[in-house]
């Protein structure tokens, strides 16, 4: 069951795939006594995924079989102890794939030729991930950083540690006394290999980065100049967070700690967003509605798109303009804002989510266009 989305993961999931691939969405729960509801519920998508395949005309005996069979592989892999906030259940001829969210998703059942990938990016987006370095002496750990909570990762060569036990006395004997722990040598390049090793994480995985540690280390970490100073091809924000003992975690602690920074870009972010939508009305390159970025977004107009998390549309596309459906009406598309979202990301556009209701006066979605 996989819990984070890459690039290289959302672009595989994006492409065509043989009619049906079917995607399950669900709310679950991390906490008693709401999880337990969810083995019921989900038992009941489950259930009515399979009856949609079973009713559907387009779906030969031998597909039908196939897909549901994959969606039974697909749920006896869920561990429902270990649930989020929402969970994602992808099958299609040969296939299937579990997605754990950070976030709620509404409950749905959908069959197309793509999987339904907007939550993944939905939830990718609305978590604003980001990276923590915790820095000690002896210690320097990584940390994956998301919505409400950060969690430690083992790769890279993190956690880097060692000891402070001098290597070489005699350095100590030719200045006279003991450095201090952070300006002798071997804490410098202990801190240097530190920024190496996250330069090459940053290059293929480019997040905002939080640096916690005390003033000394934040200084001496400042010197090593790599990712603090974009030394590494990727520009990334990076904000420093003085405060010690936490290169050991806890998470609760760490999380804390950087908390009201992280809270704080979040907002920045958005309001970001809302700027440029703003600067572009006044040089005429604004749109807005679900039928004017549709179009545009269907020409590779759209540089920036911004959608409230929980905005969707059922609608039939008459080839000149989207007229409101009901779900499950014949011809109808389940969700436009989800090709949207999704042709968007083809042409190159950025993709921002807003907290719902800040895009109230113009229906929920709108963009920047690119001429």
């Amino acid at each position: 069951m996989h819990a984070a989305l890459s690039s290289a993961d959302l672009a595989e999931l994006r492409r065509q795939r043989p009619y049906p691939a079917v995607s399950v969405l669900l709310p679950t729960h991390r906490r008693e006594p709401d999880n337990a509801q969810d083995p019921v519920l989900l038992r009941n998508m489950l259930a009515e995924a399979k009856e949609r395949l079973q009713d559907d005309p387009d779906v030969s005996r031998e597909r039908r079989i196939d897909v549901i069979e994959q969606l039974d592989r697909a749920v006896s892999e869920i561990d429902l102890t270990h649930a989020e906030e929402g969970m994602v259940v992808f099958a299609a001829p040969g296939e299937h794939q579990v997605w754990s969210l950070g976030r709620t998703v509404p409950a749905r059942v959908v069959l197309s030729d793509t999987f339904l990938t907007r939550n993944l990016v939905a939830a990718q987006a609305a978590e604003h991930p980001f990276w923590v370095l915790a820095l000690s002496a002896d210690r320097v750990s990584l940390w994956s950083g998301a919505l409400d909570r950060v969690t430690e990762v083992h790769r890279g060569g993190f956690p880097l540690t060692r000891s402070l036990v001098d290597p070489d006395p005699e350095d100590q004997l030719q200045v006279g006394d003991i450095p201090s722990t952070f300006r002798d040598e071997h804490t410098r390049r202990f801190l240097r290999d530190a920024d190496t090793a996250l330069a090459a994480i940053v290059r293929t995985d480019p997040r905002p980065l939080y640096v916690v540690g005390e003033a000394a280390a934040l200084s001496l970490f400042d010197d090593a100049g790599t990712v603090v100073r974009g030394g590494t091809g990727t520009k990334i924000a990076v904000t420093q967070v003085p405060q010690t003992g936490l290169a050991g975690g806890p998470p609760d602690a760490l999380w804390q700690a950087i908390r009201p920074y992280a809270e704080k870009r979040a907002e920045a972010e958005v309001a970001d967003v809302l700027a440029e939508l703003d600067r572009a009305r006044g040089r005429r390159t604004f749109a807005a509605g679900v039928d004017e970025i549709r179009q545009n977004a269907e020409v590779g107009r759209v540089a920036l798109l911004a959608v409230e998390e929980n905005y969707r549309e059922t609608v039939r596309d008459t080839g000149d303009h989207l007229m409101p459906a009901e779900p499950g009406d014949r011809d109808s598309v389940d969700d436009i804002v989800d090709a949207i979202v999704e042709r968007s990301l083809d042409t190159g556009a950025e993709v921002r989510f807003v907290p719902d209701g800040v895009l109230a006066e113009v229906g929920g979605i709108a963009g920047t266009l690119r001429y």
